[in-house]
């Protein structure tokens, strides 16, 4: 069973910056694909971010590119999202995913096998 837990939410101005963390409580963390995903209220989850399980590559939604970056630390058992330039619209719960498998392209909710509980991400105008 895989447990991820996100932490580093909270309020930033626009154009400010957050850095989000997922602890994973597993065995072999690097065999996940690892995600980020974001509910703002109303609205569906919709994909942020994903990073394979060597971390050499990523793949991200064309409204954060340029501005968010997903890393991992394979040896800590956590993934990251550090989110610069942060504006309204960003405002949302992230949520942490994993999944078993190999590609990052992979964007949709049901093709992740574990969530965590997710992070409030509030943007002040």
């Amino acid at each position: 069973q895989v447990q991820l837990v996100e932490s580093g939410g909270g309020l930033v101005q626009a154009g400010g910056s957050l850095r989000l963390s997922c602890a994973a409580s597993v065995r072999t963390f690097s065999n996940l694909v690892m995600g980020w995903f974001r509910q703002a209220p109303g609205k569906e989850r919709e994909f942020v971010a994903t990073i394979s399980r060597s971390g050499g590559n990523t793949y991200y939604a064309d409204s954060v590119k340029g501005r968010f970056t997903i890393s991992r630390d394979n040896a800590k058992n956590t993934a990251y999202l550090q989110m610069n330039s942060l504006e309204p619209e960003d405002m949302a719960v992230y949520y942490c995913a994993a999944r078993v498998g190999f590609s990052v392209q992979v964007i949709g909710t049901t093709d992740f096998n574990y969530w965590g509980q997710g992070t409030q991400v509030t943007v002040s105008s």
